[in-house]
């Protein structure tokens, strides 16, 4: 039976949405075909192996360690652990940005989700739609600074580039963590320092008034986009802040499938599968979009980890194409077995000269 090590927590403003969707992940799990293992990853970093959700909360456990001789493998309590196969979680920074990738790549040791580059490229809001406008793909308008710049900055100039209202965010956060919404010069300076509070870079995007349109991607050599699903927000929310998306059980209905026409709905799949190859993504993502009256269709990013708790869409998509949440835990853990396999044909030696 496979172990599978499911890594959770971390140090991210996104902590405890990764904690709850370790909780479904740990649930739904096949215990026929696969053992799940509890790696709880704290708010400062320290890696503990965990019983249950509970033992980590109140910050118990046991320590884990890496050990590089004379075999790299991972260790608690000085025992080597048979894993075969890690389930990163952990949202946002440090976990959903590719420094963990570069840990477990370094270490050879297999994963489900996006690599290094995939990983790193769509956390950064920036780049992403960068690349998006580059590869061809829909994108509204925006602008970025460093913190470097912050004297530069007026509302009047990013004003007169995107229009009333705009968006401010800090670029490598999720969860809608560190993002406002200008609609007058009054709140502008809070809404740059609240992103700069997040992130050394910010992006002022041109506001959309459209659905809040979400799609699930599936597969690597032949990626499966589902059917797109509509986050409707409630009338007191001016976007899908945070509050919206985890605390407040009426902020948002759920529809999916979204009610879109046939033509429509063909094109979302098609953008999504085109925006997911052009940024790297393997395994799964989510791709979150906006859809106005007119049908124009916008990318706002890509999620390389997308959440797996009660409310998330992705799960929630791949059921309404027939895939149970069991199903699809399996169907992951078997396209990253499948990916892991073939990077082992690439050769990583090459002998020359240099080394007689």
């Amino acid at each position: 039976m496979k172990k599978i090590a499911i890594l959770f927590g971390g140090k991210s403003v996104e902590h405890a949405v990764s904690i709850n969707s370790a909780k479904n992940v740990f649930q739904y799990m096949d215990r026929s075909k696969f053992s799940p293992i509890l790696i709880y990853i704290s708010r400062s970093g320290l890696w503990k192996m965990v019983s249950d959700f509970s033992e980590a909360k109140n910050g118990g456990g046991e320590d884990i360690s890496i050990q590089m001789a004379p075999e790299i493998s991972i260790t608690c309590n000085g025992s080597k652990m048979e894993i075969d196969l890690f389930f990163p979680l952990v949202h946002g920074t440090n976990g959903e940005d590719g420094s963990l990738q570069g840990m477990l790549n370094a270490l050879d040791f297999p994963y489900i989700g996006c690599g290094i580059l995939g990983s790193a490229v769509n956390m950064s809001k920036l780049t992403t739609k960068k690349i998006l406008k580059s590869s061809g793909l829909p994108v509204n308008k925006f602008i970025s600074f460093h913190r470097s710049e912050r004297k530069k900055i007026t509302f009047a100039e990013v004003e007169r580039t995107l229009g009333l209202p705009f968006m401010v965010k800090s670029a490598n956060l999720g969860s809608s963590v560190g993002i406002n919404k200008v609609n007058k010069a009054s709140e502008f300076d809070f809404a740059v320092e609240e992103a700069f509070k997040f992130d050394h870079r910010l992006i002022f995007e041109e506001f959309v008034k459209g659905r809040e349109i979400e799609c699930a991607v599936l597969g690597n050599e032949s990626p499966e986009a589902s059917n797109p699903g509509e986050i409707i927000i409630a009338g007191n929310y001016e976007f899908y802040d945070f509050k919206a998306k985890y605390v407040d059980a009426d902020a948002v209905s759920i529809k999916v499938p979204a009610v879109l026409d046939k033509e429509t709905t063909l094109k979302i799949r098609e953008v999504c599968t085109k925006a997911y190859v052009a940024l790297e993504c393997e395994d799964f993502a989510r791709v979150d979009l906006f859809v106005t009256d007119d049908n124009d269709i916008y990318v706002n990013e890509i999620n390389t980890i997308p959440g797996f708790t009660n409310s998330s869409m992705f799960p929630m998509m791949w059921k309404e194409r027939g895939i149970s949440f069991e199903n699809l835990i399996t169907r992951l853990i078997e396209l990253a077995f499948n990916r892991h396999e073939l990077l082992k044909t690439n050769n990583t030696d090459y002998f020359s000269e240099l080394d007689n």
